[in-house]
């Protein structure tokens, strides 16, 4: 199955263009001098298709690259094919190449901001909760393939316990919050785990109440993911049969945007867990 680019690779193409520009160099000039055509050189920039060390090398030497930046560049472009943990598991169905994308970039982000409408964020999920949101949502899969895909859910909050975790930012709809995902007892569990894992440093619980009325995001739930610099930030928007990315700067700055006012308008840090608690409580 074809996978996007990965971090590591869209990151190369980022600073081969940019150490290009910094020495006035055309597409055309650069390649001849590593004897390279203009097209696979604007490939290599674009963050598409393999790349070779070597040539990688060469470029940097060309474009007066520091000793560390060049070692940087040649590591990133020999691993820029690596993918992650989940293309070694048992497969039994095929994951939506979306989520293979999703994947190796959540595997390789320094953040991320949810907002969620409708579930609570899967990296903030209990098991039991999981699968109740698979049943619902994959109604003619089998019971091994809502398995299959609760396992890499659970496997994918192993980012949470890296010694240099990702923040996790989530403003939560209180739709979400009252929403009886699996029953009572589900909601009970899940509720008390999202208020133990908003106890942690690097994750950021906020509740927006129905009180704040109309908002930034009224079309539905979305993920930044964020980089290691700004311009490797990805939107992703969940869709019924997989999902979309957004990369360019004004959609980025439009998703940032809408974060922010999220966060202005939901519950502070405290309030929100106080809300959490008295809606565990009545259920």
């Amino acid at each position: 199955m074809a996978v996007g680019p990965t971090t590591r690779r869209r990151q190369l193409g980022a600073d081969l263009r940019r150490l290009r520009e910094r020495t006035g160099l055309t597409l055309e000039e650069a390649g001849a001098l590593v004897g390279i055509s203009k097209a696979t050189l604007s490939r290599y920039e674009r963050k598409e298709g393999g790349v070779k060390w070597p040539a990688v090398d060469a470029l940097c030497r060309e474009y007066g690259a520091t000793d560390a930046e060049r070692a940087a560049l040649v590591a990133l472009a020999k691993g820029a094919r690596i993918q992650g943990w989940w293309r070694s598991l048992a497969d039994p169905v095929p994951v939506p190449e979306s989520m293979n994308l999703m994947l190796t970039l959540e595997d390789e982000s320094v953040s991320e901001d949810h907002y969620a409408c409708m579930y609570v964020p899967g990296l903030l999920q209990t098991r039991a909760y999981a699968e109740a949101v698979h049943r619902a949502s994959e109604m003619r899969c089998s019971e091994q393939e809502i398995e299959h895909m609760v396992d890499i859910r659970m496997k994918r909050q192993e980012l949470l316990e890296r010694a240099q975790p990702p923040h996790l930012w989530a403003v939560i709809d209180e739709a979400v919050v009252r929403r009886a995902v699996g029953g009572r007892q589900v909601m009970r569990d899940q509720l008390s785990h999202l208020l133990d894992q908003a106890d942690r440093p690097h994750v950021t619980v906020q509740v927006l109440p129905f009180a704040a009325g109309a908002h930034a995001a009224a079309v539905g739930s979305f993920v930044i993911l964020g980089g290691p610099a700004p311009e490797l930030d990805v939107v992703y928007v969940d869709i019924i049969g997989g999902g979309l990315f957004m990369e360019k700067p004004a959609e980025l700055a439009r998703y940032k945007l809408a974060f922010e006012y999220l966060r202005a308008q939901a519950l502070d840090i405290e309030k929100s867990a106080a809300l959490l608690g008295q809606v565990s409580r009545e259920l």
